[in-house]
């Protein structure tokens, strides 16, 4: 039996842990993961929010002392950067929403039509967390409805019969309900593929045009992994990092989907007992959905009332695509088309915020954060058959949120997944 050519995947979140699950079999995939074993966050938050009072938590960089697989960088512009270090990358800190957002991509010739309908199949997905919502939540739909801001369930990722309310699905599900991109990657695994964790990819290795192989560091070792096919998927902070690194230039098209947060005092509220964006309204530009807001909680010394008693509704907005990340840091800073996105968002939760009965000088703001960077090797109507750009190495491919060409406004996970399944079967084909 012929032996099965190498293939490198790096990261193994929403797009690395698919494209692996999607490549084994036909390709002999390691897997390699800058990060540890992922393991949620089980502190008691009760005595975080006592460290808060003390005046001891300043810094939303603090949190990684806490919780070391929640990676925070700050921007010029004081934007507060968050994704996943560690197994299942950010998709363990998501709130698992099942969005299809591919307009842009269907702008440039690009179906996925198989590949969600693939994900249907393999995925559990569903908005039955509704049954599920509290008093609080139940009231804000009903709010958003009376005002004609055709509220939505968001479609969710996993198995909320599991779910005990905790509130906590951004510091990784510790119940099974909600689903992350472990669980293919342990399919990938039962196939044959190999893992390693605590390797961070440097660059990728590229002789006579060609890819072949990568070297990662693992502690103090430097470590050289031989390939017939590298998959880049560590990310929209991490994959433009590796190409600089390798040679490889990407564009200065950097979005990161920021969020800011509108919060009053609720006696009683339990959002922080809650699901996370349970629902979401769809504008032009942005979207607004309920979502409480640890980072301001913790950091944002506005955020005064207790937790169980804060209720906060988030406003996302597809920002402009202007910044990067490179070896010297990250460049992002928000021009005034983005500033007045949050305005009118803003505009929109203090008229849900006064449909029950609140002062909209009780409104208080929290700290501008982002967690859906990419876009710095966007794709174009000439990639969209063959998701590969011209300056790549034929066999050296990107599969995370680097691809899209502009921001989404939008939880980006499933459509990632989705261009993930693509790339692995042109792959797949290109191998046969």
């Amino acid at each position: 039996m012929a032996q099965l050519k190498k293939a490198i995947v790096v990261g193994t979140g929403a797009g690395g842990a698919t494209a692996a699950k999607e490549l084994q079999g036909t390709f002999d995939v390691t897997m390699l993961e800058a990060g540890k074993e992922f393991r949620p966050f089980r502190a008691n938050l009760a005595r975080v929010e006592k460290l808060k009072k003390r005046g001891l938590m300043f810094d939303e960089r603090e949190i990684q002392f806490l919780f070391p697989a929640m990676k925070i960088r700050k921007t010029e512009d004081r934007v507060v950067v968050i994704n996943g270090i560690g197994l299942g990358g950010t998709t363990t800190l998501a709130t698992g929403n099942a969005l299809r957002m591919d307009g842009g991509l269907r702008k440039l010739g690009i179906d996925l039509d198989a590949e969600f309908e693939e994900l249907y199949r393999e995925v559990p997905v569903s908005t039955r967390h509704q049954r599920r919502w509290r008093a609080t939540t139940q009231r804000l739909f009903q709010a958003c409805n009376e005002l004609g801001l055709a509220p939505q369930p968001l479609p969710k990722m996993g198995d909320h019969s599991r779910c005990i309310n905790c509130g906590r699905c951004v510091f990784g599900c510790d119940h099974g309900a909600k689903w992350d991109s472990r669980q293919f990657v342990g399919m990938a695994i039962e196939q044959g593929a190999q893992l390693t964790t605590n390797a961070r990819v440097e660059k990728v290795v590229i002789k006579d045009g060609a890819a072949v192989g990568v070297i990662s560091r693992q502690g103090w070792r430097s470590m050289y992994y031989p390939a017939d096919l590298v998959i880049l998927a560590a990310g929209g902070l991490g994959t433009p990092i590796i190409l600089e690194q390798s040679g490889i230039k990407c564009e200065s098209s950097l979005f990161v989907d920021p969020v800011l947060c509108a919060a009053v005092e609720w006696k009683c509220a339990f959002q922080n007992h809650e699901i996370a964006m349970p629902f979401v309204v769809q504008r032009n530009g942005f979207i607004v959905s309920p979502y409480f807001d640890y980072l301001s909680f913790f950091f944002n010394r506005e955020w005064n009332y207790p937790a169980d008693d804060t209720l906060s509704i988030m406003v996302k907005i597809a920002d402009t695509a202007e910044g990067e990340i490179s070896k010297k840091g990250i460049r992002k800073t928000l021009n005034d088309e983005d500033r007045n996105k949050f305005i009118e968002g803003a505009a929109v939760c203090f008229e849900v915020f006064g449909k029950l009965g609140i002062d909209r000088q009780k409104v208080f703001m929290g700290t501008v954060n982002a967690g859906h960077p990419g876009g710095m090797l966007p794709l174009t109507q000439k990639e969209a058959k063959t998701f590969h750009h011209d300056h790549l190495p034929e066999n050296l491919y990107v599969a995370d949120a680097t691809l899209f060409p502009s921001s989404l406004g939008n939880p980006p996970i499933f459509t990632i997944m989705a261009m993930a399944k693509r790339i692995g079967k042109l792959c797949r084909q290109k191998a046969a």
